[in-house]
């Protein structure tokens, strides 16, 4: 191989990953430009996360809600299938990381994908805003829209556990707090409580937002894109997941499954019934012998 292959090799092999995440040599790591040691000891984790997924460092107090919005959905019990899996998983013998794994592994588009989509319609709704139109009339067509798309249960709102998410307030009024402060708009958390509204109207009962929608608009409102927000829901909840794993781990037990077994399932298939013998091998022979009409 000549040297010039030998150089185009080498510059094709260098060209086939290109990011500009991290820059990396031996002696150096430099992520978004910045030397790996000046953020050290600087920057908190939630600015490090939105340095890595928005290549610029995030104020104060955009970091500030970032976290609070990481903070809310670390964990929701045993009973959270997430949860569940982890424990089960490591009495099953797999180690943290097999736990961790098969646990967000399960959390899809029904769970752990709330959050993202709620932020589309968010979205949607926030895109077509303007000043010169009922913010209200906007959401209700973009909520028929959605309803049409994805049926008549809206992700973000209602919860089988909680006739009230304790979380979703206490975000909201912190997102209040920063759209005061100037660090974002409010334009999302208007939308989501006029889609609250309309959803107790065409529910007849009050249909509240939960931990989904609160983040959704806590995300949105800090600019991130709907997929990302279910990638930092699955940040967030695998700090409980951790959690869990570890706690079963030093509990200790063997195959878990969901239920004790004091706790019987429901069996929906026939009753007993005995396979008859004589009748399986009348059945065999008539076949066979219709095989060998066949081939006569």
């Amino acid at each position: 191989m000549s040297e010039d292959t030998a150089q185009g090799v080498v510059a094709e092999a260098a060209r086939w990953w290109s990011t500009s995440i991290i820059d990396i040599e031996p002696g150096k790591i430099r992520i978004r430009g910045y030397p790996i040691e000046e953020l050290i000891g600087q920057l908190t984790f939630p600015q490090m996360i939105w340095l890595m997924l928005r290549g610029e460092i995030a104020s104060a107090a955009q970091a500030e809600l970032l976290e609070a919005a990481l903070v809310s959905a670390v964990d929701h019990g045993p009973h959270a299938p997430s949860i569940a899996i982890a424990r089960m998983a490591v009495t099953c013998g797999l180690p943290v990381n097999g736990a961790m794994a098969s646990s967000i592994n399960a959390l899809d588009d029904i769970h752990g994908g709330a959050g993202q989509q709620c932020m589309e319609l968010l979205q949607r709704i926030a895109t077509r805003a303007s000043y010169d139109e009922n913010l209200l009339d906007i959401v209700e067509d973009a909520l028929e829209e959605f309803i049409f798309e994805h049926g008549k249960i809206v992700a973000g709102y209602g919860h089988r556990f909680h006739s009230n998410d304790p979380r979703a307030p206490r975000l909201l009024a912190l997102v209040r707090d920063a759209s005061a402060a100037g660090v974002c708009t409010g334009i999302y958390a208007d939308a989501a409580e006029l889609v609250e509204r309309s959803l107790a109207r065409r529910a007849g009962k009050h249909v509240p937002m939960n931990i989904d929608g609160a983040t959704a608009v806590v995300y949105s409102e800090l600019g991130f894109a709907p997929p990302l927000g279910r990638g930092l829901f699955i940040l967030s909840r695998s700090v409980g997941i951790l959690a869990h794993a570890m706690e079963q781990a030093e509990q200790g037990g063997r195959i878990k499954g969901p239920m004790p077994k004091s706790i019987p399932y429901r069996y929906t298939g026939p009753p007993l019934r005995h396979l008859d013998v004589a009748a399986q091998e009348q059945t065999a022979a008539r076949g066979n012998g219709c095989a060998m009409q066949e081939k006569r």
